[in-house]
């Protein structure tokens, strides 16, 4: 077939790590070619042992993972072939190296285990139907991944500057201490103003003293017209009866 696999052209975050890359996922690629029972590998190896990889005759000679660093080849994300038609809704990328649990299976789990090394790798698609292979895409171009940084190759010292970026750092750090000192000195006076104005306010209002309004002795209010008291100590009252005053 005239497809090419490739990284996937999409901007992705993580898309060639140091043990995995994100392949763009095949479509309408086996259309017309694949029957219902068929299924699609992914195989993968060292760009130098492309040449060499021979297509295994069925599923109990695909190469496992766990063969890389001697075989030099591998074959892995098998999947039926009607999840690469034209009309099967999917994700847009394939994450090769992405399974870090399988490490350890055998031939008969085919695993997506990480790759050891930076490589370069070269990958094709890989048509398999009951009776061996039934088509096959072309090899992609070498695929390098990312290398980690050897600790030994970081130098912890820091880079060495001129006097000038020296004596200029040192004055930009005098000027923000100076700076800084201002702000929290100016900071300090205002609040202490404010702390000493609402001292103020409280004791004036302690000691002030508030006189209330003068009231004069109650005055004997008069009886009702028509009540008194008789030399003997009664209340008249006509026409009642002369009761206690």
């Amino acid at each position: 077939l005239p497809y090419v696999p490739q990284v996937s052209p999409m901007a992705l975050l993580g898309k060639v790590t140091a043990s995995t890359f994100a392949l763009e996922r095949p479509h309408c690629v086996f259309d017309g070619l694949a029957d219902a029972s068929d299924t699609v590998w992914l195989a993968v190896t060292f760009a130098n042992a492309s040449a060499a990889f021979r297509n295994p005759l069925s599923r109990a000679d695909v190469p496992p993972y766990k063969q890389l660093p001697t075989a030099r080849s591998y074959m892995t994300l098998e999947t039926a072939a009607a999840e690469y038609s034209c009309s099967a809704p999917s994700s847009s990328v394939l994450r090769v190296g992405g399974d870090t649990a399988c490490r350890d299976q055998g031939r008969q789990d085919p695993c997506n285990g990480p790759l050891p090394s930076p490589g370069p790798y070269r990958v094709k698609f890989l048509l398999m139907g009951c009776r061996g292979p039934k088509a096959e895409t072309r090899w992609s171009e070498p695929i390098l991944l990312r290398r980690a940084v050897s600790p030994s190759t970081i130098d912890p010292a820091p880079a060495r500057r001129s006097s000038a970026v020296v004596v200029i750092a040192s004055i930009l750090a005098s000027l923000g201490a100076v700076l800084a000192t201002a702000v929290l000195g100016a900071l300090g006076a205002k609040v202490w103003g404010s702390l000493c104005h609402q001292d103020l306010g409280t004791d004036a209002f302690i000691r002030r003293s508030y006189r209330t309004h003068h009231i004069p002795p109650a005055l004997p209010q008069p009886l009702p017209p028509g009540c008194g008291c008789s030399p003997t100590g009664l209340c008249r009252s006509a026409p009642q009866t002369p009761a206690p005053c």
